[in-house]
C-alpha cells in the first residue's frame, strides 16, 4: 500500500488536466522529447510520444501520417493566435485557435496530424475519415488518445470540429470517453460522481475514482498498479489496475 500526497500546486499535472477558457495551463509541461529525428523542431510529452508511435506503427502507418503542431510555449501560441487574427480574421480564429494560456498544445499532450499529401495548412491540417487516418482514429483509443474536438460537442468546447487534433488522455479513459459520448469537459464532470474510496467508475479492467482537492493537501492510498493526474480544476483522479485494488 502506498501513501500519495497530492498537493493543490500538483492540480494542473498529468494526462486528464482540462485545459480550455475556463481552465488555463497551470503548470509547465515536463518531459518533451521531438517526435523523432525527421520532425526535432516538434515535440510531445515523453508518455504521449510514445504512445503515438505505438499507434502509428500498430496500424502501418510509416510516411502517410505526419505530424503538424505538437507543444508550443505560452509565446508560440500568442504568436499562432495572432497571426491567425491578421490572416484569417476573429471568427475564424475564435473557430480554430485556442487563446494563449488556453491551448492543449501547451500541455505537451496534444498532437495536430496530417495526411502526408505535399502542401499542409498548419492551422487547419487534412486529416480525413477515410483511408490511413480513418484507421488511426479508431485504433487511437486503445492507446489513450481521444479526436479532442468534435463539431457535435462545439458549444461545450468552444472550438469547432478539428479532425485533425488528437490528445492523450490514457487508458481507459480514452475507451470510456468514446464508449459513453463524451467530450473532455463532460468526462471530467462525470468522474465527480465516483469519490474515492467508496464509489469507483469500473470499466475496462480499471477502477477509477475523483479525489476532491481538500485544502493545500490531500492524502490517499493505492496499491497494485495505478496513475494520477489532477484535472485542472478542483481534484484529481485515481485510476487503478482492478487486480490491484
Amino acid at each position: 500500500m502506498s501513501m500519495i500526497k497530492l498537493k493543490i500546486e500538483d492540480i494542473g499535472k498529468g494526462s486528464l488536466v482540462l485545459v480550455n477558457k475556463r481552465f488555463d495551463v497551470k503548470t509547465t509541461a515536463e518531459e518533451l522529447v521531438p517526435f523523432n529525428e525527421s520532425f526535432k523542431n516538434i515535440t510531445l510529452s515523453s508518455k504521449a510520444n510514445r504512445a503515438l508511435h505505438l499507434l502509428l506503427d500498430g496500424i502501418g502507418a510509416g510516411k502517410l501520417i505526419v505530424p503538424v503542431s505538437g507543444y508550443r510555449s505560452f509565446e508560440e501560441q500568442a504568436e499562432i493566435y495572432n497571426t491567425s487574427l491578421n490572416e484569417n480574421g476573429s471568427e475564424y480564429t475564435k473557430k480554430y485557435v485556442a487563446i494563449p494560456g488556453a491551448s492543449e498544445h501547451q500541455t505537451g499532450l496534444a498532437i495536430d496530424l496530417a495526411l502526408n499529401e505535399g502542401e499542409i495548412d498548419f492551422i487547419c491540417p487534412r486529416f480525413p475519415r477515410i483511408g490511413i487516418c480513418e484507421k488511426f482514429r479508431k485504433a487511437a483509443l486503445d492507446y489513450g488518445f481521444i479526436e479532442r474536438y468534435k463539431e457535435e460537442k462545439k458549444t461545450i468546447t468552444k472550438i469547432s470540429g478539428e479532425e485533425w487534433h488528437f490528445r492523450y488522455v490514457g487508458f481507459p479513459h480514452s475507451k470510456i470517453i468514446e464508449e459513453r459520448g463524451f467530450c473532455l469537459e463532460e468526462y471530467i464532470e462525470y468522474l465527480k460522481d465516483f469519490v474515492y474510496p467508496d464509489k469507483p467508475l469500473k470499466s475496462f479492467g480499471y477502477a477509477v475514482y475523483y479525489i476532491p482537492l481538500s485544502g493545500d493537501e490531500t492524502k490517499i492510498e493505492a496499491e497494485g498498479s495505478f496513475t494520477v493526474s489532477g484535472n485542472n480544476a478542483d481534484g484529481f483522479i485515481l485510476t487503478v489496475k482492478e487486480s490491484g485494488i
